[in-house]
């Protein structure tokens, strides 16, 4: 039966439409079991690890076939989880209970066969939320791959590696003290003994250890150091292999390689989420999902991939859904305690304005920068300036209205030349903070994941006074009125949406004498405004403060293109970006402020714009400098 989940990712329709009761009945070990407990909706489980378990019963279905040359070996399930329980965990030296999904990483690691007994996945991903005991189970795949698997061999190698020392070194010190325990208990004391191995040796800082008899070494190598050359790894562990360090696929490659003519060979990789998807380790870990989802192609069939994880960035305020990413909650007499950790994780890493750090460590979601995203952070990084006099400038101001959940947002673009001339723009934003939607400023803050109130303190927000929430139109008006006539500021220009005819506009057309222009939101009336927002910020030719509301909105902004022209949007309703979108009406004209056809170096063109008061009090007075004896001079 062909099955393939590339378009309809329904794992769990897939498996219902198969009869895998003979499976069901055949394999008793705790590794299948986990699968079907899973797929059959008793055990709590995302899309990946879903897909790994019908993976695994498939393939079960599979085996003594001519082009699937991979058996399940209960035998060594058998063993593997005999030795993992009698291993001390470090802090108190007794074994732990392993639950089912622990089993099912073990089982899957070393239960499944080639045709030759060999491993038959070389290579492995096992990642999960931080806290969930990964280090723990790969200390006692080493362990049993360096005392069980390799008896009777001699001149073997075993890595342990990580990032950086300090990382490795920890991986390390709970491989040895496991050995230091194992050492005291039989019948692994008696082997330990006839290893050579002293166990007070193990008590140093040393980063090998080894058995003089036999010459089987485990090494703590760094990534950072690389020195992967000349040894050939039987089991080699990367601990943290995903970080954004790790974008040198050589250095991996060097690992591998040198695996080549060893037997039972096998190369684990673990890891929690890191904002950086362009690192091997998820390249990889989607390119094997993918493999999984076309079940009928047969590929990838030496590569494990499992990972608990969330299904999207939403359900980190779905607690019910944790156990995703965080297997352990599964544990009755563990959840309300883990449960209450992480929620308190949450509001602290929210309220703190890093909830990028909990949607990676705690969720396990890999938070993506598409590749439509309208600037890089490096680029919204590098703008950032300590201070800025707004006194007596020019300004630009664009105004993006709210009309739901969204923030209301003034943006003010200030030209200006630097000591050598050159043009620059600063840019500045003030934001009005509805939270009616949400319930309060309290949810507000928790679901943007901004402390508006602390914001509100430095100047960029004004939490919203309406009774019920609402954007309180008075409010935003004499705000804005306020901030120019304390900064005596000279309004070249007023842009905003042209379906934006608000309680606010109608007083300014009013009262102001402002130049006030109504952009249409389209593409092809604002490219060019977009374009020069970027442009700005590419070249660093634009300042602005370190403010977290325009820095998530210029993060948040991807780049929308139809056949006429391009404009920014968001991938989803709870992102931000109303800055960005007030930013690029301020700059509609703002754009051309140094150009010699710009309004504000045309007389006439100001002439226009003036109102009859303006015009009248020029005529009579012509030196009034309304129109500015040098509009340039900053």
């Amino acid at each position: 039966m062909k099955i393939d989940l590339t378009q309809t990712h329904d794992v769990i329709a897939a498996y219902k439409s198969i009869d895998y009761s003979e499976i069901k009945k055949k394999y008793q070990d705790k590794g299948t079991k986990y699968c079907f407990a899973v797929l059959d909706g008793e055990i709590m489980a995302g899309y990946d690890i879903q897909l790994a378990c019908f993976r695994h019963v498939q393939d079960l279905t599979r085996q003594n076939t001519e082009d699937f040359p991979y058996t399940y070996s209960v035998e060594h399930v058998r063993k593997i989880l005999l030795f993992a329980s009698v291993c001390p965990e470090m802090k108190t030296k007794k074994p732990v209970k392993l639950m089912p999904w622990q089993k099912f990483i073990l089982a899957s690691l070393i239960g499944w066969r080639n045709r030759n007994g060999d491993k038959r996945f070389t290579r492995a991903i096992v990642s999960v939320a931080r806290h969930n005991g990964k280090t723990y189970l790969m200390a006692i795949i080493t362990l049993y791959s360096y005392l069980i698997e390799s008896l009777g061999e001699s001149s073997q190698d075993f890595l342990i590696s990580s990032i950086n020392f300090k990382q490795t070194s920890k991986l390390m010190s709970y491989v040895k003290q496991m050995l230091i325990d194992l050492s005291q208990k039989a019948p692994f004391d008696a082997l330990i003994e006839d290893m050579q191995i002293n166990p007070k040796s193990l008590a140093s800082q040393s980063d090998i250890v080894v058995s003089p008899k036999l010459f089987n070494r485990i090494l703590a190598v760094t990534y950072e150091s690389g020195q992967y050359d000349s040894f050939h790894f039987k089991t080699a562990i990367g601990d943290e292999f995903a970080d954004p360090k790790v974008s040198d696929n050589s250095k991996i490659s060097k690992i591998t390689s040198g695996q080549i003519d060893v037997s039972n060979k096998q190369f684990i990789q673990i890891a929690t989420a890191y904002p950086n998807p362009t690192v091997p380790f998820r390249k990889d870990e989607k390119r094997i999902v993918e493999v999984m989802e076309a079940d009928y192609k047969r590929e990838g069939e030496n590569y494990l991939v499992l990972n608990w994880c969330q299904d999207s960035e939403e359900e980190m305020f779905k607690p019910q859904t944790w156990e995703k990413s965080n297997p352990l909650l599964g544990m009755n007499e563990k959840r309300a305690k883990m449960e209450l950790d992480i929620e308190s994780e949450r509001d602290n890493d929210l309220l703190a304005g890093n909830s990028i750090e909990f949607l990676n460590k705690s969720m396990n979601v890999w938070t993506e920068q598409s590749k439509d995203s309208f600037l890089k952070l490096a680029d919204v990084e590098k703008a950032i300036v300590p201070s800025f006099s707004f006194n007596d400038r020019q300004v630009y101001i664009g105004f993006d209205y709210s009309m739901f959940s969204d923030n209301t947002a003034l943006a003010f673009v200030f030209p200006y030349r630097d000591n050598n001339g050159k043009p620059r723009w600063f840019i500045y934003q003030h934001s009005f903070i509805p939270w009616q939607k949400a319930g309060s400023i309290e949810a507000k803050e928790k679901q943007d994941g901004i402390n508006y109130r602390d914001l509100a303190k430095k100047g960029f927000c004004t939490i919203s006074n309406h009774p019920q929430g609402l954007i309180n139109d008075e409010q935003v008006y004499q705000w804005l009125l306020n901030f120019v006539e304390q900064h005596r500021l000279k309004v070249v220009f007023f842009g905003y949406d042209a379906w934006g005819l608000t309680p606010t506009i109608k007083q300014l057309e009013l009262n102001s004498g402002w130049p006030l222009q109504a952009i249409r939101q389209r593409t092809s009336e604002l490219k060019d405004p977009t374009k020069f927002l970027q442009t700005i910020f590419v070249e660093g030719s634009v300042d602005r403060l370190d403010d977290r509301i325009m820095e998530k909105a210029l993060l948040n902004a991807e780049i929308y293109e139809d056949k006429i022209g391009i404009q920014v949007d968001k991938a989803k309703a709870t992102l931000k970006i109303d800055v960005v979108d007030a930013l690029i009406d301020a700059l509609f004209q703002a754009m051309y402020h140094f150009e010699d056809f710009a309004d504000v170096n045309n007389p006439d063109k100001q002439v226009e714009r003036m109102n009859e008061k303006q015009v009248l009090e020029w005529f009579n007075n012509p030196d009034s400098g309304l129109l500015g004896d040098d509009i340039n001079d900053f």
